[in-house]
């Protein structure tokens, strides 16, 4: 069985860092594409970034220049770095990953989230 677990989150001042890690294990063949999504109360879930195995990356508008998504493919292991936080990134985290296990199809995966508070 595959899970994804993640780490890292908690509560920051604006202007503050933070980095959140998640790390995929179990019957694993491969993975493709790992991202990160978050959802605030009330908003829809949105897509903060993502790496495809080949280290390509893609951000959406609100984070880039501000966030790095990076991954260790011997680990399993996919991390967001954020940095100048701010009070609208306020949400939580979630995990995502486009996993081969062993036995089963390709399919993504989820983490379980971990809360980001970007608060004075």
């Amino acid at each position: 069985q595959v899970q994804l677990v993640e780490s890292g989150g908690g509560l920051v001042q604006p202007g503050g860092s933070l980095r959140l890690s998640c790390e995929a294990s179990g019957r694993i063949v491969s993975i493709n594409t790992m991202g990160w999504y978050r959802q605030a109360p009330g908003k829809q879930r949105e897509s903060v970034a993502a790496i495809t195995r080949g280290g390509t990356t893609n951000y959406g508008d609100s984070v880039k220049g501000r966030f790095t998504i990076s991954r260790d493919n011997a680990k399993n292991t996919v991390y967001l770095r954020m940095n100048s936080l701010k009070p609208e990134d306020t949400a939580v985290y979630y995990c995502n990953a486009e996993i081969k296990g062993v036995g089963v199809l390709t399919h993504d995966y989820w983490g379980q989230g971990t809360q980001v508070t970007v608060s004075s």
